[in-house]
């Protein structure tokens, strides 16, 4: 008894914390406890074909990359344009590769971009790295602002790729140089030895590690408490520099909310037809049963909508393909 009070009391509460959550309004939810920090706007996040937006295709200029770095190139753009574009405060890009033939082309679906001309010229931007050093008068409690260029560029850098340490089998980041790029990184490594040395990507550090001895083969790992996934990301951000890729804009098809709109006001439509459908059907069929039924179908609902704006998803038409079927299959109509 007193654990189908307990089930009863949850159910209640769950729906009422769904339906506050649903509501059209859109409230927030901003909770800080010490370091940890959760904020959602529950504002649902539309694909392209719901709020509208820019599709844009790239084309890659890969002659100057050697046949077996081209797919780490590729990659590393990628992942370099995916991040100028949260940056820019577009949330959840879509960014996708193609090989047709011999040419390589990067297809980006940005949804409710407003200024589309700044986004674009922010994605065709080559990657820029660099290494950088402390000023000699910094102190302790030295900033980023107080690390200065060293010369040492993403053009003196050949490739990094993922290592794992021989006595541990730790995952590291290795990094090869050029002859030139050699030469300037053991003068650099040589006057910071026990010093840090920050590596940036488009102005911003990817990671600071220490010097621990001067290093004069052209090769260094970057170590540390790795896991697998970790080492793979810094090393396709270094390569996004190592392996500059100028990309030019081929294609540009801007996409209208009208047809978001009107995909939005049909879908509404035919789930409030498909719910009086259910909710007839049950009620006829099975009676009372099929009544607490009903219920349960609209906290589903409930629900599940709530989780959409939590998450959150983007919400697009094969998203609302597999909501309708997850409802009807549950409806038992499936």
């Amino acid at each position: 008894m007193k654990y189908q009070r307990f089930l009863l009391w949850f159910i209640l509460g769950l729906t009422l914390i769904s339906a506050f959550i649903d509501l059209p309004t859109r409230p927030s939810i901003d909770f800080k406890f010490g370091r940890f920090h959760l904020f959602r706007d529950l504002e649902i996040k539309q694909g392209i074909d719901l709020a509208g937006g820019t599709h844009l295709v790239f084309q890659a200029d890969m002659s100057k990359i050697a046949s077996q770095d081209k797919d780490s190139a590729i990659e590393a753009v990628r992942n370099n344009i995916e991040r100028r574009v949260n940056l820019f405060g577009l949330t959840e890009p879509l960014i996708q590769t193609s090989k047709i033939g011999e040419e390589y082309r990067l297809v980006v679906e940005l949804a409710g971009v407003k200024d589309i001309n700044q986004a674009i010229d922010l994605i065709g931007q080559t990657a820029q790295l660099d290494f950088r050093e402390l000023a000699p008068e910094a102190t302790t409690a030295a900033t980023l602002a107080d690390y200065q260029p060293t010369g040492l560029t993403g053009k003196d850098l050949a490739r990094s790729q993922v290592e794992f340490d021989q006595n541990t089998g730790a995952p590291e980041v290795g990094l090869e140089f050029s002859d030139e790029g050699a030469k300037k990184f053991s003068e650099i490594t040589g006057r910071n030895v026990g010093k840090p040395v920050a590596i940036f990507l488009d102005e911003f550090p990817i990671t600071i590690p220490l010097v621990r001895e001067q290093i004069t083969t052209g090769k260094a790992v970057i170590s540390g408490e790795f896991t697998l996934d970790e080492a793979k990301k810094m090393s396709i951000q270094l390569n996004a520099g190592a392996l500059p890729v100028p990309i030019k804009i081929i294609e540009q098809r801007n996409i209208g909310a009208t047809l978001g709109t009107e995909s939005i006001q049909k879908s509404i439509q035919a789930g409030f037809v498909g719910l009086l459908m259910v909710v007839g059907f049950m009620a006829a069929y099975y009676g009372r049963l099929g009544v607490i039924a009903d219920f349960a179908l609209i906290i589903y609902g409930l629900v599940t909508l709530a989780l959409y704006k939590l998450i959150p998803w983007k919400i697009g038409g094969y998203c609302r393909f597999c909501f309708n079927y997850l409802w009807f299959s549950h409806s038992g109509f499936i």
